[in-house]
């Protein structure tokens, strides 16, 4: 399998991955290293930056929220110095406004977390119009709200009477949700 997919990359093969989430970004570089890919990876925005500048890869999947700012200026500077480039915006807190946002500057598709290999080569390597394939464990409805809950959390500077406000929930029961484990 992996013979067929480095067959569909093109002779350039540059990828860039862009996630502040380490363990993540190192077993996807493995992970897209045997498809036929040649990773470089970046932590930060800035890195990201750095990396477009000197060497603009044909390919990029960019989470869209890091510690040092918004995956979404990378894909932008991508998409400036290299018009052909395919990139995935990648994501932990999937919206569909963010998802527009990620279109209109540039990206091919857009991916919600957790996501495998094999669901970023499909999109990385999309044809034209096509879709890729639905993924093949998509998050549970628990899982999407409690990734929802956990942006509302974030957004609000970690303040749970502002979050159990804004999710027009009780505080005490905002509280338990938040001491739980994620469900899968």
């Amino acid at each position: 399998m992996a013979e067929d997919s480095s067959a569909d990359i093109g002779p350039d093969k540059s990828l860039l991955l862009v996630d502040d989430d380490v363990p993540f970004l190192t077993r996807l570089a493995r992970a897209m290293e045997k498809r036929g890919f040649e990773p470089k990876t970046a932590e930060t925005v800035a890195a990201g930056l750095a990396i477009v500048q000197s060497d603009p890869p044909a390919y990029a999947v960019i989470d869209l929220r890091l510690e040092d700012g918004n995956g979404l200026d990378v894909v932008e500077a991508l998409r400036e110095k290299r018009q052909d480039a395919r990139i995935v915006v990648l994501t932990g807190y999937g919206a569909i406004a963010t998802a527009v946002a990620a279109v209109k500057m540039g990206a091919t598709d857009y991916i919600s977390k957790p996501a495998d290999a094999t669901d970023v080569t499909n999109a990385l390597l999309a044809k034209g119009e096509t879709a890729p394939p639905p993924p093949e464990n998509p998050m549970s409805a628990d899982r999407v709200r409690w990734e929802h809950i956990q942006r509302v959390y974030e957004l609000c500077d970690r303040n749970v009477s502002e979050t159990a406000r804004r999710l027009n929930m009780h505080r005490r029961t905002l509280q338990r949700i938040l001491a739980k484990r994620s469900p899968r």
